[in-house]
């Protein structure tokens, strides 16, 4: 894999088919932890690291002991134990140097282990057919736009918590109409790289 093709699927996964706004995964924090910039940024980091950890494990997991034992279909049940077991040392670490974070991340925490977006890198990446380095390249490229649209989208919504939005839109139909107006701005981005 040259540096040309791993920084191509770097920034595809990252902002061509985000996870979030042409996939659709992961859209329980991306609505429930948007609310405050800094809620924002470590559920980003905490994805990041979660999804990051989960490639580096599912990846050989599947290549060298589900697939040689032929039990391939075990795949969904694997990954989910091994992302459940990162999301409860990530949790443990926050707990510990950043309560407040903990805090204010409350139960979207959790829900990492359960968030389709870590579990669908992992499997779309088996499922793709991507080897180790291209595999890594997604997932990075994926973690990464997750970071930047949950960031964005809570900017807008702090922005939009002082702006006058009629009494009909305020809270979630707002988030609701700005997220989808989020996701057609960057569907403009498909067909950039290719």
């Amino acid at each position: 894999m040259t540096i040309q093709t791993f920084l191509v699927s770097l920034f595809s996964a990252m902002l061509i088919n985000n996870v979030i706004l042409s996939r659709f995964y992961g859209i329980c924090p991306f609505l429930g932890v948007s609310k405050k910039i800094d809620s924002a940024i470590g559920m980003g980091a905490a994805v990041f690291f979660v999804m990051l950890l989960a490639t580096l494990l599912t990846y050989p997991l599947y290549h060298y002991v589900l697939s040689p034992l032929n039990i391939p279909f075990m795949d969904t049940i694997s990954f989910i134990l091994v992302i459940a077991s990162i999301v409860q040392l990530v949790e443990m670490i926050i707990k510990k140097y950043s309560a407040s974070l903990y805090k204010s991340l409350g139960v979207f925490l959790p829900l990492i282990t359960t968030n389709c977006a870590v579990l669908g890198v992992a499997q779309g990446n088996i499922n793709s057919g991507y080897g180790f380095l291209e595999s890594l390249s997604n997932t990075i490229g994926t973690s990464l736009g997750f970071a930047i649209i949950l960031f964005m989208f809570s900017c807008i919504r702090t922005r939009l918590e002082s702006s006058n939005v009629p009494k009909a839109f305020k809270g979630a139909p707002i988030a609701l109409i700005t997220a989808g107006l989020m996701a057609l701005a960057f569907m403009g981005l498909s067909g950039l790289l290719g």
